[in-house]
């Protein structure tokens, strides 16, 4: 039972900690500069923000303690204060945990001055929030690596996160920028287009740099000479389901770049074509999208506790 709880808590860290860094980097290079004002598209990215931090914090304070239940073979309500202190204390995990705390802090404080300074406040809790994502690594087979290997896998690993982070925030961001709306207001789909176009550069590096970690992190833990016994393995299955669903996810975006935003600028353009059709095309296929991460996410989430392929 408390395995099974200790692996939501980490499928709701890493899903809410990918917002809150992806959300947050999200106007940054998706909206100009004056979209990204409290009273526009910028306010209504931002606006989750404060409560995903809250969330965080209490997902965090929860994990420990799961955690730590876990590692101790006992149940959640027998956990004592002094298990949870001797585990931050002594152990890289805990080190890891409270750098994710004061990190998840600053980005909550952040978080609350949008309204005032929208760009410095946007990077702060982008920032911020990175790092806290970043710490999940030191709870992943990343974290059992050791010497420079372990500091190689952990920087992969990082890197894999940040970059799934923009990703998957970017497609929070359209989302919440293409939310049903009566009338239709031209304009904001007309921005919503224009946001898209930015991205399309931004959403290349990442998926680069998604692929070319995951086959660092895949040599550092599987091997290329040990792809196909390590399929008979429930982590080597679980591995390849994630790469299927990474693959739906690249037609998906690909879809939306070369065909579905294409559209949207001509519905816009062309009197005659209906914009909100457009529109509820691309918010299904980012919907779609959408689902296919949080997928990867609860993957992520699982495998990430079970042991390794080992070809010993």
């Amino acid at each position: 039972m408390v395995d099974l709880l200790l692996m939501g808590v980490r499928f709701a860290l890493f899903a809410v900690l990918t917002l809150i860094a992806g959300l947050a980097a999200f106007p940054l290079h998706a909206l100009e500069p004056g979209d990204r004002r409290n009273s526009g598209p910028g306010s209504i990215v931002a606006r989750p923000l404060p409560w995903l931090c809250a969330a965080a914090l209490l997902l965090s304070l929860l994990g420990i303690a799961v955690l730590t239940a876990s590692m101790q073979g006992v149940g959640l309500v027998a956990t004592d204060l002094a298990m949870v202190v001797a585990l931050v204390r002594e152990t890289d995990v805990g080190t890891a945990w409270l750098v994710r705390m004061a990190a998840l802090l600053v980005a909550t404080a952040g978080a609350f001055r949008i309204a005032r300074n929208p760009d410095m406040a946007a990077m702060i809790v982008a920032a911020a929030g990175a790092v806290a994502l970043t710490t999940l690594t030191w709870s992943s087979h990343a974290g059992a690596s050791e010497g420079t290997a372990g500091w190689i896998h952990r920087a992969s690993d990082a890197l894999h996160m940040q970059a799934a982070a923009v990703w998957l925030g970017a497609i929070a961001g359209f989302l919440l920028l293409l939310r049903p709306s009566e009338p239709v207001a031209r304009d904001h789909l007309a921005l919503t287009a224009r946001s898209l176009d930015r991205f399309a550069r931004v959403g290349t590096i990442c998926v680069f740099v998604i692929a070319a970690t995951g086959l660092v992190n895949g040599q550092m833990i599987v091997g290329a000479a040990n792809i196909v016994q390590a399929m008979a393995s429930p982590y080597g299955q679980l591995l390849a389901l994630k790469l299927i669903l990474f693959a739906a996810m690249l037609g998906l975006a690909a879809a939306n770049r070369w065909r579905l935003t294409p559209a949207l600028g001509r519905a816009l353009d062309e009197p005659d074509i209906d914009p909100a059709g457009a529109a509820r095309a691309m918010r299904l296929s980012l919907m779609l999208e959408a689902l296919a991460g949080l997928a990867i996410l609860a993957l992520v989430a699982w495998f990430g506790m079970l042991e390794p392929f080992d070809p010993a």
